[in-house]
């Protein structure tokens, strides 16, 4: 039974690992363009902030189809529809100011943290998901400081945006610690 199981996972596998370097890739080079901007809400940043959680759609679809084999991608599904809310939520909320976008920015991080971090632990069994399961418990508190911090004195797109860096770290860790299971081992 385990040798029928192993081809279904070492494939999904396989998929994940390509998509985490993808989204690593992603996440660094969108963190490391809008670092600069985020001092100011103004339209490139807005677009921006709304790319990202797209991009988690797109990422979330890939997800979903890939892992068929090895599980429910319903949760998945419930990303996208959580992403595709966010990304219009952060369009509006970029015409109200920075504080609107950190309490979208927040909900979303909480909403899919808690997403991530579930589908880690159904996926444990795959191998490589402890980064993913660290990761989406650390974006559930970092989205609550988002939210907090939408209610400072002057507050500030810097930590938000930068938490995409150590989001970006924890795909490339699950993509190597994949390597293994994607190759059948």
């Amino acid at each position: 039974m385990t040798t029928v199981a192993a081809p279904g996972i070492s494939t999904t596998a396989f998929a994940l690992r390509r998509l985490y370097f993808v989204r690593f890739a992603f996440a660094l080079v969108w963190a490391l363009v809008m670092i600069p901007l985020a001092k100011h809400l103004n339209p490139l940043t807005a677009t921006l902030l709304v790319i990202y959680p797209l991009f988690d759609v797109a990422a979330a679809i890939v997800d979903a189809r890939a892992s068929r084999a090895t599980g429910s991608p319903v949760l998945l599904y419930v990303n996208v529809a959580i992403s595709l809310l966010a990304a219009a939520g952060l369009a509006v909320g970029a015409a109200s100011g920075i504080p609107a976008v950190l309490r979208v920015w927040g909900a979303w991080a909480v909403v899919a943290g808690l997403i991530q971090l579930i589908v880690g632990v159904t996926r444990r069994r795959m191998g490589g998901q402890w980064p993913m399961i660290i990761s989406g418990g650390i974006s559930v508190l970092a989205g609550g400081s988002f939210i907090a911090g939408a209610s400072a004195d002057n507050p500030v797109l810097t930590n938000a945006v930068g938490y995409a860096i150590p989001g970006a770290i924890f795909f490339l860790i699950a993509a190597i610690r994949l390597g293994r299971t994607a190759k059948g081992n």
